[in-house]
């Protein structure tokens, strides 16, 4: 085994877009697993939005990547080195392992995926963070009931197609809002839903929300938040009295900081407050992180229907570290179609 790795290092914290000089691909020693440790050899690393806030380093729920640090995120890969009595050598294990052909981490934090149950980047999507978010965000926040009208933004992303394959199983009427005639198909096609609205067809959150009121037949009980921005404001107008908005993520605000730069003035606080005042709307913020003690409550309930094809999955893979800022720059963008991993070996 050579003892050299590769990495992507931050090279620099971006304002607005991440650019390729942000990122540094370097080669270093290959880590020695301290005591409780597991050292794996990533075979993919995923990709995903949150990793965006990382790259700032302005006050969040997690510390940010110091400059010159490997960009963290989740990998699975094989067990070549063992100080923990729950891993052995040629295992396969989930973890924190970051943008890296090589890593150690404390066993604590990593779990065993068995490749006899299916393609092993199920754990970084359907089966994994992105999956599980979508489940607890909707059973848990979301409170379905069957008959109700749910909207998910970014619908064809691995949260998105989750929250609407649970929901349409579950009864609920289900519209999806993704960018491109191409992801509206999927979602219709692949995930299920009732109706795709294509936003990226409407300049304004006006007309949007016209296409959105159509497809749901009215009003919204549930809106699931991935992306904020011009489909914010399309949705919430359209809020029933008692609905609920689980908040995800808001993508279209990532590159302007986090902080909503650029968004429409109309949607000011005070509007938002009041809508969410006289509606009677129940609005929360979650990080899965803190709510892993319900994992093996989703892996039972989703991992049967993702073998049987119940759940449906679509992946899309690059290939090569090399190539990972380049992927991770495009799903900014909306340029993935399906959850983004690259294949490291």
């Amino acid at each position: 085994m050579t003892d050299q790795m590769q990495r992507i290092a931050l090279a620099g914290r971006p304002t607005g877009a991440p650019q390729p000089e942000h990122f540094s691909l370097e080669t270093a020693d290959i880590p020695t697993p301290g005591p409780g440790e597991i050292l794996v050899r990533n075979h993919y690393m995923s990709l995903d939005p949150y990793m965006r806030g990382r790259m700032d380093d302005g006050k969040s729920y997690a510390a940010p990547v110091p400059i010159g640090g490997t960009m963290e995120g989740g990998g699975v890969g094989e067990v070549i080195a063992s100080n923990s009595d729950h891993f052995k050598a040629g295992d396969f294990a989930f973890g924190p392992f970051g943008w890296a052909t090589h890593a150690a981490a404390d066993a604590k934090m990593c779990r065993k995926v068995d490749p006899a149950h299916g393609p092993i980047t199920a754990s970084l999507g359907v089966l994994g963070m992105p999956g599980f978010t979508g489940w607890y965000g909707l059973m848990e926040l979301g409170k379905p009931k069957a008959g109700e009208t749910l909207v998910v933004a970014a619908a064809t992303g691995p949260v998105g197609s989750m929250v609407g394959q649970v929901a349409k199983a579950l009864g609920l009427k289900t519209v999806g809002i993704a960018g491109g005639a191409e992801k509206c198909k999927m979602a219709v096609e692949t995930f299920g839903f009732d109706a795709c609205i294509d936003h990226r067809a409407y300049d304004n959150a006006k007309d949007l929300r016209a296409a959105i009121k159509d497809a749901c037949g009215g009003g919204i009980d549930i809106y699931f938040e991935n992306v904020g921005g011009k489909v914010l404001e399309a949705v919430m107008p359209l809020m029933k009295p008692f609905g609920r908005i689980p908040v995800c993520g808001m993508i279209s605000w990532y590159n302007a900081g986090g902080l909503g730069a650029g968004a429409d003035a109309k949607l000011t606080a005070p509007a938002i407050w009041r809508t969410i005042l006289v509606n009677f709307l129940s609005v929360n913020g979650f990080i899965i992180s803190n709510h892993w003690g319900d994992f093996p409550k989703f892996a039972a309930e989703i991992g049967p229907k993702v073998a049987s094809g119940d759940i449906k999955v679509v992946e899309d893979i690059a290939v090569g570290l090399e190539n990972a800022p380049a992927a991770f720059m495009g799903l900014l963008e909306g340029k993935n179609v399906g959850k983004q991993v690259v294949k490291l070996i």
